[in-house]
């Protein structure tokens, strides 16, 4: 998987190279864009949010930078607390969801934690001051400058969303080319047939983006904007925005831990749709921040510690594995206790690290 997947703030794949053409349909189509050049297959689209495609994405209003830097970007996992992980299934809390999820006792999972790259990061930048001047020019008091925002029917904010929309699709595409890799990573090592490893998405969601929902307001439904930011979507049963394969059971949620502990799959429920727009957690959260986490303890003396207790980390610096130690996010059982108590999203099983991957 180190070697298929490329990690870290400059990595690339010499074997993967986007036309000018081949980018524009990627920020157009999204994972069917990967799937159309066999990272995958037609199927693994149904079991991704949207399908993989948010619509109303527009190429045409990304900078030539952000172009520039998500060209040679595609299929790269990054650095900071983006990672790839061999997982086992250590507990199940929910049979029926487990089931309809594929989820077993003891089955290797893989979970993969990345979005839009340096791409989505220039279109952020980009966006920044045109963003600043629009809460100045409609009235809008800001409490923090990294609020700033439109009006969604203004010009401004009208952009912003289809530029958005275009940086998720390269998510969508990026994750997908991840995981054939992955897929192939396991073929090789295992030395066997790729429908022998019977490697399959179970769910790719997105987090930290805004998008165009129906929810019922006032016994009336209406479209709105919703901003997950530190959330993830939790569809329940019946949903139609639920993938067809899970409808009968609601959409599966995943809640990436840190490397030393475990991660989490979730389902949505009824509950969040009345009381947190169809949402939930996404992650841990951290207790350190990133300076905190290097000034914590030597790296190579937690990659010891981590190695006794069966996990196997590698990555390009020592300083991201500094950064990212266990101690510097908080317990993510604690985070999925609540939500699971609060009802708007239950436990279905609990991921323990085999090995890690990171930038």
């Amino acid at each position: 998987m180190y070697r298929n997947v490329p990690t870290g703030v400059g990595a690339r794949r010499r074997d993967l190279r986007l036309s000018p053409r081949d980018m524009r349909a990627v920020l157009e189509r999204g994972a069917a864009w990967a799937v159309s050049r066999g990272y995958g297959s037609e199927t693994e689209l149904e079991r991704v949010e949207e399908g993989g495609c948010l619509e109303g994405a527009d190429p045409d209003l990304l900078s030539t930078r952000a172009l520039e830097r998500g060209r040679p970007q595609l299929g790269t996992l990054g650095s900071g607390n983006h990672f790839a992980e061999l997982q086992y299934v250590a507990e199940i809390y929910d049979e029926p969801a487990a089931t309809a999820f594929g989820l077993r006792l003891d089955q290797v999972t893989c979970m993969i934690h990345s979005g839009s790259r340096g791409l989505g990061h220039q279109v952020c930048q980009d966006h920044l001051r045109v963003m600043l001047d629009a809460s100045r020019t409609y009235g809008i008091a800001l409490p923090d400058r990294q609020l700033c925002c439109a009006p969604l029917d203004s010009p401004e904010g009208r952009r912003y969303l289809a530029a958005m929309s275009a940086a998720a699709n390269f998510a969508f595409a990026n994750r997908q080319v991840m995981t054939h890799w992955v897929r192939e990573s396991v073929c090789e090592a295992l030395q066997i047939a790729p429908e022998a490893a019977r490697v399959e998405t179970l769910y790719d969601v997105c987090h930290n983006i805004a998008k165009l929902e129906t929810f019922e307001i006032d016994g009336r439904p209406e479209r709105l904007c919703v901003h997950r930011k530190g959330a993830t979507r939790a569809y329940p049963p019946g949903h139609p925005g639920t993938p067809a394969p899970y409808r009968h059971v609601g959409q599966p949620v995943l809640v990436p831990g840190d490397m030393g502990r475990y991660s989490y799959v979730l389902v949505g429920t009824a509950r969040a749709m009345r009381e947190t727009f169809g949402s939930t957690c996404h992650g841990a959260g951290r207790r350190m921040s990133r300076r905190q986490a290097k000034r914590a303890g030597d790296a190579r003396v937690l990659l010891g510690e981590l190695r006794d207790r069966g996990i196997h980390v590698r990555a390009a610096g020592l300083a991201t594995v500094a950064e990212e130690r266990p101690e510097a996010y908080k317990d993510v059982a604690d985070v999925v206790r609540v939500v699971h108590e609060a009802g708007v999203s239950t436990r279905v099983a609990q991921l323990r690290p085999l090995a890690v991957i990171k930038g």
